[in-house]
């Protein structure tokens, strides 16, 4: 896999992303995909090299990139801005149209994560450029990701809060700076115990504005998915998963039109999915894009047969079909 470092530019904001290319291109421009990081996440995470290079290997090309306000990007840090994200996303599919060595025909989006995979699904959903994505472990209600962290009474009191919060920004111009794993997505057990992201983690600011949870309350995929078909969705979600709830996923793929595909996980947990069951996933997600990622001028496709849901067992009970 070759690397490299790259910039453009996204509503004036100069953006820095990783380029990755398989070792030779052998014969005309590539596909290629984007790869929006997840929530708090960095183009260069360690977590997102084996993917990569499974990208890579299959023969796509990979852009990924940091957000405006996040690691090598320029812009404001402190933010999590969904609709700032979405247009960073699709600025990146504009760069990779003036690469030559890219078809610009053949571009994908993939998300791993959260609002990850969620930047996925709306990418995808409002740009037909995009022609196919892969998002692992999706939002799909930002308002309904973040209740669901907080017993009733917390949240409550936290709505109250970002109410008085709002008010101050019109009144003062400014507002509340909170820690984002803390009081913006509500960090799990399972996160303090493995530090997943420890490798970018310090390289993300302390503080985040409070009102970043308006725009993320406002973040909902599952209003967008529909617009994807007949392009083509699979989605992943894990079991019981306690970081990113998987009815979300459900629901995203109730409402997606064909082709879609649902690979549900079971035994195992939101981060621990993401190594233990990796080779499976990427086989899977590159026989994904291998059959539709893809561009004719004249096409013909039956897409019945791909509306599934299939089961990933960690355990001993059989496979449900």
């Amino acid at each position: 896999m070759r690397t490299e470092v790259v910039s453009f530019f996204s509503d004036g904001v100069r953006l820095q992303g990783l380029l990755r290319l398989p070792d030779e291109i052998t014969s005309g421009p590539i596909a290629a995909i984007v790869h929006g990081p997840g929530w708090l996440g960095l183009a260069d995470a360690q977590s997102y090299v084996p993917w990569h290079e499974g990208f890579t290997a299959a023969g796509y090309g990979v852009l990924a990139f940091d957000y405006r306000g996040f690691g090598a990007s320029e812009g404001e840090p402190g933010w999590v801005r969904p609709e700032w994200q979405l247009e960073d996303i699709l600025s990146a599919v504009t760069y990779l149209e003036t690469r030559p060595e890219i078809d610009s025909n053949r571009i994908g989006a993939y998300g791993m994560g959260g609002t990850g995979g969620g930047n996925a699904v709306m990418a995808a959903a409002v740009d037909t450029r995009i022609r196919c994505v892969a998002a692992q472990s999706v939002v799909a209600d930002g308002a309904d990701w973040l209740h669901r962290m907080r017993r009733e009474s917390e949240w409550v009191e936290y709505l109250q809060r970002v109410a008085a919060d709002r008010r101050r920004w019109v009144s003062d111009g400014s507002g509340e700076m909170v820690e984002p794993r803390k009081e913006l997505m509500v960090a799990t057990p399972e996160r303090a115990a493995l530090s997943p992201k420890k490798d970018v983690d310090n390289r993300i600011a302390e503080q985040f504005y409070l009102r970043s949870a308006d725009y993320i309350m406002r973040y909902r995929p599952i209003d967008y998915v529909h617009r994807i078909a007949p392009r083509a969705l699979l989605m992943t979600s894990v079991v019981d998963d306690v970081v990113t709830p998987e009815d979300h996923a459900i629901a995203l793929y109730e409402r997606a039109g064909a082709p879609k595909k649902l690979i549900r996980q079971n035994g195992t947990s939101h981060y621990r999915s993401y190594i233990e069951n990796r080779d499976v996933l990427l086989a899977q997600i590159v026989a994904w894009y291998d059959r539709y990622l893809q561009f004719s001028p004249v096409s013909s496709r039956s897409i019945d047969r791909a509306e599934t849901v299939e089961y990933l067992n960690r355990d001993t009970s059989p496979s449900v079909p």
